[in-house]
């Protein structure tokens, strides 16, 4: 990290090779300040047979999303305010993750102003930000605890250096604490009185730097979410909660396949008729009918006759989409000739995002201009898209992010905000667009289905090669990098989405053991079905294969699972959340019949997790998780309540995705329309003894945390099955019958 330190600015001018400070009208002061990152070594092999470092060991997709956020780091935005509260712009989403109440740490900390004092609001996006406004890859904080603090450290710097002209005093000789500056004769000035002289230009401060580490009092400490009692109260404003005038509700009637298109309505005459309707329009998505109410509209849209014109994937269903992935796994390089090995299959299903809050957006588009609001994770590409679609320069579209209800990636595309344009621009008026669960089920994105074939060679107690080969429906990659260069990339008929697939895949997916020579592998099907990177994305279903056949190889040497990983295990700290989880959560106890513990760990963004898990399973078709134990280290945990948070919001995850939860695709289409049939964990099928040990900091690094909690519990998960049952599972969801009546197409 560079030094924060400051060059003295000519008086009036702000220097060009510091911490920006941007100065606005008084009172209020507003700073922005820079980031560079410093570069990634990989750990050192310990084992017999030692596997070389592999590429996201070296730099993994959270470096390169922080580098390509370091241009215009220098353009976070923090205000001080008359009423002495601070106002931080965040060039990031909320979605549930906890991020606005960590970010406000940050800034509390750094001020010594009370968290309860600091306001954290989303961005409008900013297209001057590039790559810089795009939520997701586990790299919020990673790329943004240095740049905030900077931010926040040079405006008490400023409120130090305006109390101390006041007052005549050297600002060293100043403190800060509860929103004010004090001085060592007990005189004080609070923040709010010194905003307007603190955004002086001819102001100086001296070498500015954030707080110590060691000094941190707020940051490090479990605390409760701010919006927490929102969310709970009905009170949190979500995108449908805005009121924008004249904005009338409108559904979709979309069509019976993936894809499909509008060949002619039937019935539109008799539809306009409706009680409520207001207008009915056709989309390239499908046929829009505003109403008076959302009731209205859904009776309207249910009651639309429209022949449909042929999706892209009308004929595949689960058995067409398995035969092709199975065909496209690339081959294995060593073959099983003279050492001992084990062979794995596995096959995980389509499996929704399915956020509480399904897809919505509102719209006004005008002749000249738009305005968006939606909860939105790459904002910029949406905007430029939006632009480029409605035929209107980027300036005169306005997009706001709004705090999403949930995403799991599903909102890194912005398709409800791009159809509530179009809508709104062919009917001439302001929408309030609103997705039912139906349409999120099955026309909304999922997590590609995946065949995954593995194999372990060894010899003399020692693994020698690992193979790991995945091949992969599709996953749509077209919002690139949160702007539109990226995004265009990513659609080249030449490279395009597949190298920008096996790039993410190699700077995501690593095997934490030195198990020899070790490749893994990804190809991709190019069906077009409606998917998107799901949580953890690649490495919950690679890294979820790959610890079921950690503990088949461990059988196989005789060794206990434990005992095994501690020995191939490359990374200390890997171990050490391993060594963690074996204690609290008691590995090797007792277990009655039908019952048994399981054990997995995962690293990633340079974080690491451990899991172990206990199930009933006595009833093979019903398993249930009883018992969970999670350890894990970020480096430098800044909230460790919403670590706790995330670690369980993984687990949930995996105990649904392994266990329950899946998508049936029947004739292009899924069958599963709501959360009664796509079988995602209800608080019956989550473990009430449920232990998150966040562990103490630890180095310098901060890791990611987003995507971390998944992979390790579905490998947990699927070994402890086997180990009650005696069964191996190598289809997901373990369960997974059409135990329900499809709603119509």
């Amino acid at each position: 990290m560079a030094s924060p330190t400051t060059e003295q600015p000519e008086p009036g001018q702000v220097g060009r090779r510091r911490f920006l400070t941007y100065l606005v009208a008084a009172p209020t002061l507003t700073v922005a300040t820079k980031l560079t990152a410093d570069a990634v070594a990989p750990g050192r092999a310990e084992a017999v047979v030692p596997t070389l470092p592999q590429p996201a060991e070296i730099l993994d997709l959270g470096d390169v999303l922080t580098l390509s956020c370091a241009p215009t780091a220098g353009m976070l935005v923090l205000e001080l305010t008359a009423a002495g509260r601070a106002r931080l712009q965040l060039p990031r989403a909320e979605v549930g993750q906890g991020i606005t109440t960590a970010t406000a740490m940050l800034v509390a900390e750094e001020l010594d102003l009370p968290l309860d004092r600091v306001d954290v609001v989303l961005s409008d996006a900013r297209t001057e930000l590039l790559f810089n406004q795009l939520t997701g890859g586990s790299n919020t904080m990673r790329s943004l605890y240095d740049p905030v603090r900077a931010t926040a450290a040079t405006a008490r710097a400023r409120m130090v250096a305006a109390a101390g002209a006041q007052w005549g005093t050297d600002a060293s000789r100043l403190s800060t604490r509860d929103g004010a500056v004090w001085a060592p004769d007990g005189r004080s000035a609070s923040y709010g009185t010194l905003a307007g002289p603190a955004s002086r230009t001819d102001l100086t401060t001296g070498a500015v730097a954030p707080k110590a580490e060691s000094a941190h009092t707020l940051v490090g400490t479990p605390t409760s979410r701010q919006d927490a009692r929102a969310m709970v109260t009905g009170k949190q404003v979500y995108t449908l909660d805005l009121d924008v005038p004249g904005a009338n509700p409108v559904m979709v009637r979309r069509p019976p396949t993936i894809n499909g298109t509008v060949q002619k309505i039937n019935n539109e005459a008799a539809v306009r008729a409706m009680p409520g309707i207001l207008d009915i329009a056709v989309v390239p998505t499908g046929v829009a009918v505003m109403a008076e109410t959302f009731g209205q509209a859904l009776d309207g849209k249910n009651a639309l006759d429209v022949t449909w014109g042929p999706g892209t994937v009308d004929g595949e269903d689960n058995e067409t989409i398995k035969k092709k992935l199975r065909a496209a796994a690339l081959p294995f390089v060593v073959p099983p000739l003279l050492t001992q090995y084990v062979d794995g299959e596995f096959d995980f299903a389509f499996a929704s995002h399915a956020p509480m809050e399904s897809n919505s957006a509102v719209a006004d588009v005008r002749e000249d201009s738009a305005t968006i609001w939606a909860g939105l994770k790459s904002p910029i590409v949406a905007k430029q898209t939006i632009a480029q679609e409605l035929g209107l320069p980027e300036n005169k579209v306005t997009v706001h992010v709004q705090q999403g209800g949930g995403s799991f990636g599903r909102r890194l595309f912005f398709d409800a905000a791009l159809e509530a344009a179009h809508i709104s621009k062919a009917m001439k008026k302001p929408v309030r667009l609103m997705w039912s669960r139906i349409d999120d089920m099955r026309h909304g994105r999922a997590r590609a289905a995946s065949y995954h074939r593995i194999r372990a060679t060894f010899a003399l107690g020692q693994v020698l090669t690992f193979e790991h080969r995945v091949a992969s429906v599709e996953t749509d990659w077209s919002h690139g990098l949160g702007e539109i260069l990226t995004a265009f990339a990513a659609k080249l008929p030449v490279g395009g989405n597949l190298s920008f697939a096996q790039t993410v895949f190699l700077l995501t997916v690593k095997s934490p053991y030195n198990f020899g020579v070790t490749t893994q592998l990804l190809n991709e099907v190019p069906l077009k079905f409606h998917t998107s990177a799901w949580r953890s994305v690649y490495s919950a279903n690679t890294r979820g294969a790959e610890e079921i056949m950690v503990d088949e190889i461990a059988a196989k040497l005789g060794k206990d699972p434990v005992a095994f990983r501690r020995e191939f295990i490359k990374e200390p700290r890997q171990r050490a959340v391993l060594d963690k989880v074996a204690e609290l959560g008691e590995w090797g106890k007792k277990m009655p019949a039908g019952c048994a513990q399981g054990i997995a760990v995962h690293g990633e963004y340079k974080s690491y997790t451990a899991c172990l898990v206990e199930i009933d399973a006595r009833d093979p078709k019903h398993p249930r998780v009883t018992k969970a134990t999670i350890a894990v280290d970020v480096g430098k945990p800044v909230n460790p309540r919403g670590i706790q948070a995330q670690m369980l919001g993984g687990l949930t995850d995996a105990i649904s995705t392994t266990l329950t939860a899946g998508l049936h695709i029947d004739k292009g289409l899924p069958l599963e329309g709501s959360y009664s049939q796509f079988h995602y964990a209800r608080q019956k099928n989550s473990p009430t003894d449920v232990t998150v040990h966040v562990m103490p900091a630890t180095g310098d690094d901060i890791g990611g945390a987003g995507e971390l909690g998944l992979p390790a519990p579905v490998g947990a998960i699927a070994n402890a099955y086997a180990r009650a049952t005696g069964i191996k599972p190598r289809s997901f969801p373990i369960t997974f019958p059409v135990d329900f009546d499809p709603f119509p197409r």
